[in-house]
């Protein structure tokens, strides 16, 4: 029996996968300067964005945490962000965190109730690292503000190790489809706000925040990834043990 790393999500979206894994599950190393899926949802499948602020909170967390670099107060960049669509953070900041970061972004996309990333393991442990920030700062940030307890989130995050450069191609054009069945979206997942894929097929807004050239240098536009993404469907892969779904302690 075949299982996909959608199907784990049970996500609502009808979108295709990129890749169709075993359905045996295993914990793996995770290996620095290696790619990886990174995936998970809200806890019995609730929403985990209520408004435009959650959103773009949990954007500042994924861009801005990929190293040790600390934020003192979110919430100001995030209210610039609302009115000005982007982050007020200072170039010397954002150098600081280029060159010390232990995960790398390569892509991403965030749903109502779960969200993909494709990361780098740049330092050994840094994807752990990374993710138990992001999900531990959020769910302190989401239980406050909506005067809630306990886990927001399904359990550890999940990761699928990305075998082949064709592997990261598909898995990259099947995170940047997901929006393409919700309603306001449909056709239009090119310009979903809360997405790579406009970073992808326009000008990159994060700039070396959003590491995409180890895709986006084998196209020879924007266009012609979305050309790619469009016609992008679900590729069976052999039987490899290496490409198995597997859950990752946080802690």
């Amino acid at each position: 029996m075949w299982i996909t790393s959608c199907q784990l999500l049970d996500t609502v979206l009808d979108t295709e996968c990129p890749t169709i894994y075993t359905q045996t599950m295993r914990k793996i190393k995770i290996i620095e300067g290696e790619y990886y899926h990174i995936f998970n949802r809200g806890n019995n499948k609730q929403n985990i964005f209520s408004d435009n602020r959650d959103w773009i909170r949990f954007l500042f967390l994924v861009l801005y945490f990929q190293s040790p670099v600390s934020f003192e107060n979110i919430s100001r960049p995030v209210s610039y962000f609302v009115k000005h669509r982007v982050f007020n953070i200072n170039n010397q900041i954002t150098e600081k965190l280029i060159a010390n970061r232990y995960a790398e972004l390569a892509c991403f996309a965030f749903l109502p109730n779960h969200f993909h990333l494709i990361i780098r393991e740049n330092k050994e442990n840094g994807i752990s690292q990374y993710m138990q920030r992001i999900l531990n700062a959020y769910t302190k940030y989401f239980n406050t503000k909506y005067e809630k307890a306990g886990h927001l989130f399904q359990g550890p995050f999940k990761a699928v190790h990305v075998e082949s450069n064709e592997q990261l191609l598909h898995l990259s054009a099947y995170i940047h489809r997901n929006p393409r069945e919700t309603k306001e979206w449909k056709n239009n997942e090119h310009f979903y706000p809360f997405s790579s894929y406009q970073d992808y097929f326009q000008k990159n807004r994060w700039g070396k925040l959003l590491e995409n050239r180890i895709i986006m240098d084998q196209f020879s536009s924007g266009e012609d990834y979305k050309k790619f993404t469009d016609k992008s469907g679900t590729k069976k892969e052999t039987d490899n043990e290496n490409l198995l779904p597997v859950f990752i302690d946080s802690d």
